[in-house]
């Protein structure tokens, strides 16, 4: 299995940035937020970029408003002040920021567009989600719309919409359809890729500035490797 990609304050991908957000294109190898692993969260790499770039002496604010899949790629935003994470997590929290992701799987799913609803039920011992048709106790509804955008060669890309924003909630809705994210072992793709990940990105984020109150709308650019090239 190859290396998975890191990153570091030197090679961060910043999508966006100003006084009060920062918005990086997260790699494979990337936490969002410390776990047991140990490794570095993106969150502590991006403090170094702001403390390097700026100079900053003492310690660096970064608010984590936002969280993505470790096997995931694209788009997280972090507040740079205490006046815009409250804010960053209210328009999170309320849905008001449109997430758009990108997703590669290869069994074609029986409609070219269409809006899915499953009722999910989380296994925190398994760090799983299981999607119903029908609600199970302690389920939570989930809502995606997605599209098929290109037919490749083995694969199919689609462009999923977020309407709920639910545990592994896309990788587990497709795979309710039979049709898991290629390289997504845990939800029943046959292989896994081999630098760890899934393809899976987050591709576009948009949403009113949380304190300049001006739309924004970020795109992350895809992952180098010959199925993501295919797909640009």
């Amino acid at each position: 299995m190859q290396k998975k990609e890191v990153s570091t304050p030197q090679n961060l991908q910043v999508l966006y940035e100003d006084n009060h957000i920062i918005a990086i294109n997260k790699r494979v190898g990337d936490i969002v937020q410390g776990d047991k692993t140990g490794d570095a969260p993106l969150s502590d790499i991006v403090k170094a970029y702001i403390k390097e770039k700026y100079n900053k002496p003492g310690n660096v604010y970064l608010g984590v408003a936002h969280r993505l899949d470790r096997p995931t790629t694209g788009i997280v935003v972090f507040a740079k002040t205490s006046k815009a994470l409250p804010r960053l997590n209210k328009l999170f929290a309320e849905k008001d920021a449109k997430k758009t992701y990108w997703a590669v799987v290869k069994q074609q799913p029986k409609k070219n567009n269409d809006t899915l609803v499953h009722y999910l039920k989380r296994n925190t011992k398994q760090n799983k989600s299981y999607a119903n048709i029908k609600e199970v106790p302690d389920s939570k509804k989930a809502i995606l719309d997605y599209t098929i955008l290109k037919k490749l060669d083995n694969y199919y890309l689609l462009e999923i919409n977020l309407q709920t924003g639910r545990h592994h909630q896309i990788r587990s809705q497709l795979s309710g359809i039979g049709c898991p994210i290629k390289g997504d072992l845990k939800y029943g793709f046959n292989r896994s890729n081999t630098d760890g990940g899934i393809h899976l990105h987050a591709r576009k984020l948009s949403f009113i500035h949380p304190v300049k109150k001006e739309p924004l709308e970020i795109t992350a650019p895809l992952p180098k490797d010959p199925i993501w090239d295919a797909c640009s």
